[in-house]
């Protein structure tokens, strides 16, 4: 028996039309993850500081740390809280990974990290880091991402910020042939209103145009660390404002932590990570930025694994006061860290070379001890994606796999998971390598 209808072709064709359109609003709106490489932490360090081998010296100053505090797997387990049976995995992959890329994103400091100085001393600054920065982009000494933080764009410090990016950027350019490093980024900190991402969005087109790069070329990361980037003084919710301002240029929102709790009028005794403010903030972003493709990052643990007693003959008690107190840093560090992880937060801050063991340990056994779940569920994805392909050609969710792929991605890109690991997947080398959801499923679509 034939199926009767009642709506008329045409109304029915002007509805299907209005759902394509809107569905391509959505889709340029949100175009999901890209599964390109996010760095699991940025580490930072006052520009004064900041040499072309900084990277190195400290993945040598956290491996000199992990070899005191943790000379073995069992004990670095313990101290951090992993689960008994990835001890050693993690253990020897962290060490790996301090020898190989300590650290992933670094971001020369120009603001709290380095404090108000005279002019003078600052361009010297912004010079030297700059030609400290082109050396290492020609010695391949710079970690994988590296960018600048300037002061914030205040009634009293704008100025000082925007002639810090101008010199920093024009000298570097001069040494370096015209060329950025890969994966630069400029931090924006303290933003209070759209005026603070348009001055910046305008500085970029006046330097790319005198210093002839490409439009465009110039990224930017927000640092939302005042209540209003959350809520704007109408009641609405800022960060889509701004990010409607800053447009293509903007790769990353990262959270701060300690400013945005001052703001909230929080002590100083309660200002940590995991406060309920801090979670209702990073929502609000998660929310804002969920499959735009923009980064997000969480703040920084402020508790240091340092050592109360230096020295070289140190007693039996002081070597334990130095460890409990080390191990109660790294226990606090590496619980921020799962915390983070949890709610949809890969990356974070890193304060100190002490810090790097935890973070590679929590995130490697974040990674590890989901391996075996995650690895069925984008098993099964792809072969429910696959007879949906080959029945009705159509598949709609290619979001959700593309996320439940960027767990691999993540995972590999960091050194917490190995290719191989990911091949329970059921997915080759090069369709984990192609990064692509959708092109998996148009290849296999077509074989």
């Amino acid at each position: 028996m034939a199926a009767r209808t009642s709506i008329p072709d045409k109304k029915l064709s002007k509805a299907l039309d209005r759902v394509q359109r809107a569905q391509d609003r959505v889709m340029h709106l949100y175009p999901g993850d890209s599964g390109a490489r996010q760095a699991v932490h940025t580490v930072y360090g006052g520009a004064h500081l900041f040499t072309a081998d900084t990277a190195r010296k400290l993945g040598e100053l956290a491996l000199r740390s992990l070899d005191t505090y943790a000379p073995d797997a069992a004990t670095f387990a313990e101290a951090i809280g992993l689960r008994g049976d990835l001890a050693d995995t993690v253990y020897a992959r962290v060490k790996e990974k301090l020898k190989r890329e300590a650290v992933e994103d670094f971001r020369i400091d120009f603001e709290d990290g380095y404090g108000n100085r005279p002019d003078d001393e600052e361009d010297g600054h912004a010079v030297a880091a700059a030609q400290q920065v082109a050396t290492g982009h020609a010695a391949r000494s710079l970690p994988p991402f590296i960018g600048i933080r300037i002061k914030p764009l205040t009634r009293d410090l704008a100025g000082r910020s925007l002639r810090t990016l101008d010199v920093f950027l024009t000298e570097l350019l001069d040494k370096t042939n015209g060329a950025l490093p890969e994966n630069f980024v400029v931090t924006l900190p303290k933003i209070t209103s759209k005026t603070d991402v348009e001055v910046l969005v305008e500085a970029f087109d006046a330097l790319e145009d005198k210093l002839d790069i490409p439009a465009g070329t110039l990224r930017m990361e927000f640092m939302v660390e005042t209540t209003q980037t959350i809520f704007d003084a109408k009641g609405r919710t800022a960060l889509p404002g701004l990010y409607r301002v800053a447009g293509a240029r903007l790769v990353a929102a990262h959270f701060g932590t300690y400013d945005y709790t001052a703001n909230c009028d929080i002590t100083a005794a309660h200002q940590r990570m995991r406060h309920p403010a801090c979670d209702f903030a990073k929502q609000v972003m998660k929310v804002t930025f969920a499959g735009t493709g923009i980064m997000l990052s969480d703040g920084a643990t402020n508790i240091m694994p340092v050592a109360p007693h230096r020295g070289k003959d140190l007693t039996d008690a002081q070597q334990r006061d130095n460890r409990h107190a080390v191990h109660a840093a790294w226990r606090l560090h590496a619980d921020d860290v799962r915390h983070s992880l949890v709610n949809g937060f890969y990356q974070g801050w890193d304060l100190h070379p002490g810090q790097l063991p935890t973070r590679y340990g929590a995130v490697y056994g974040f990674f590890l001890d989901g391996l075996a779940p995650a690895s069925e569920r984008l098993k099964n994805f792809v072969d429910k994606a696959a007879q949906a392909t080959l029945v009705g050609d159509v598949f709609d969710d290619a979001a959700t796999g593309q996320g439940l792929l960027n767990y691999f991605l993540r995972g590999i890109a960091c050194g917490a998971v190995t290719e191989q690991e990911a091949l329970a997947t059921g997915l080759s080398l090069d369709e984990i390598r192609s990064k692509s959801f959708v092109k998996i499923m148009d290849a296999r679509r077509k074989k």
